[in-house]
């Protein structure tokens, strides 16, 4: 520890997080922007009811969910 608080053992620090190259986040954020677009969502209740009718919808809608995938910047990424 006393290397550390000294600056001798500096280590190596993990790479920042970032949420645009991962496909599961823009899934996330697309989830996110339905929601916003209903009428408001103000119980649990409706929230899920939202949540899991999008979600259903992406089930049949395959190329969307693959179009997240397949953006240029993932594909790079991964």
């Amino acid at each position: 520890m006393a290397g550390l608080a000294q600056g001798r053992d500096q280590g190596v620090l993990p790479p920042s997080y970032s949420p645009e190259l991962n496909p599961g986040e823009r899934l996330n954020a697309d989830l996110k922007h339905a929601i916003s677009r209903k009428v408001p969502v103000r119980t649990k209740v409706k929230l899920q009811a939202v949540a899991s009718e999008h979600m259903q919808r992406l089930q049949t809608d395959q190329g969307r969910v693959i179009s997240c995938h397949q953006d240029s910047i993932v594909k790079h990424a991964v």
